[in-house]
């Protein structure tokens, strides 16, 4: 039986986790379970399976996973501040169940440094995807990694129409439903980009050989290409109780931890190349996975800053891109990558994202669309 330590264990994928678990009580034991903020959920879970080691808030969930005695820790936290966390359990030797992606893209090398082969096991549909798709070949077979993308509620418009989009349809999200940030990184498609920054540093394969594809059903959830031409895709209904069960138990399956696709029914699945123009964040994000050290850091805060502008209505959707494109044409980064120098940097980007979000709102800003010079190497227009 394996012993699961929960981080985020209220919010969209702890809650699934656990149904998961609920219904497997012969196969894994809740050991752990922490929290953001809503206690009263954290509370009716604990007692729900029997769990005493409890923790609210970053800090203490890092705490609880030096403590508690599990076998996997599923890191659902959203944010940069699952950093901690993520960090603590490789240091201890669990395995990670990984969901929460920013602390790899945050921490980089400093997190890569620490984990053992296999022990970082994705949760995300499609590094779970491409893990399942490895399978099927050796490391030097692999010619290159195709991310799937829904192309998110604006999949189709060009770069002027999207000046006027609101939170509100930013939000409506045609396939998943997640988190308020998480929902419009899908829509600006930042969130790929930190993906293919993810499936870099998982991986190992560089950056001229990941990439986008839009597919708009999200049922092929992502390809791994071999140098003999073939093509391994991982194919099944949009649930994410997949890639958390495959997480909890790998490379083990769980059977009926979700529905198959029914092949009795017709249907199309189709693939579109991405529009770089209009959504420009992947190049952005394949350019900071390149120059590396705090660049990543950088571009995920700035990112985090301008998403909670575009909500207040001080930026435009686009706006957001731009802001974490101008944050990190403007960063240093600093000569050596430890928690301390990521912190800063971070705390750096939050506020020159402010100051870019503030000028963007004055009459002197730079209209929508202007490009910009970003020097660590990529045009992203």
């Amino acid at each position: 039986m394996r012993r699961v330590l929960i981080l985020g264990s209220t919010g969209s994928i702890g809650t699934q986790a656990l149904d998961v678990i609920d219904a497997n009580r012969d196969r894994f034991a809740v050991v752990g379970l922490a929290a953001g903020s809503n206690g009263e959920l954290l509370a009716e879970q604990a007692a729900r399976f029997g769990v005493r080691e409890t923790a609210l808030g970053a800090i203490d969930a890092e705490r609880l996973v030096r403590d508690v005695d599990a076998d996997v820790v599923l890191n659902g936290i959203t944010g940069s501040v699952g950093l901690g966390p993520t960090l603590a359990a490789l240091e201890t030797g669990r395995i990670l169940a990984l969901a929460n992606k920013e602390s790899l893209i945050v921490g980089g090398e400093l997190v890569t440094s620490l984990a053992r082969p296999g022990q970082i096991v994705p949760v995300d549909s499609e590094h779970s995807a491409i893990a399942q798709a490895l399978r099927a070949g050796e490391h030097t077979e692999v010619r290159r990694l195709v991310l799937t993308a829904s192309g998110g509620p604006f999949r189709g418009r060009g770069r002027n129409e999207l000046v006027d989009v609101t939170p509100t349809e930013a939000l409506a999200h045609p396939t998943w439903d997640m988190g308020r940030v998480v929902t419009t990184n899908s829509a600006t498609l930042v969130n790929k980009g930190l993906e293919v920054i993810e499936a870099h540093l998982l991986f190992g394969i560089g950056y001229d050989r990941i990439d986008v594809v839009v597919h708009p059903q999200s049922v092929v959830h992502s390809m791994v290409e071999f140098v003999d031409g073939s093509t391994i895709a991982q194919a099944s209904p949009p649930d994410m109780r997949l890639p958390i069960s495959l997480g909890l138990d790998w490379p083990r399956r769980v059977a009926g931890v979700g529905a198959p696709i029914d092949w009795t029914r017709a249907t199309a699945w189709t693939f579109e190349p991405l529009d770089g123009e209009a959504f420009p964040a992947v190049a952005l994000a394949k350019s900071v996975g390149r120059a590396g050290a705090t660049y990543p850091a950088v571009f995920n805060a700035a990112n985090e800053q301008a998403v909670e502008a575009f909500h207040a209505g001080a930026l435009t959707f686009p706006g957001i891109v731009e802001t974490i494109e101008r944050v990190v044409d403007t960063h240093e980064p600093p000569t050596e990558l430890s928690r301390e120098s990521l912190a800063a940097a971070e705390s750096w980007a939050r506020s020159a994202a402010d100051r870019a979000i503030a000028a963007a709102s004055s009459p002197r800003a730079h209209p929508p669309g202007a490009p910009g010079a970003c020097h660590v190497g990529v045009s992203t227009r």
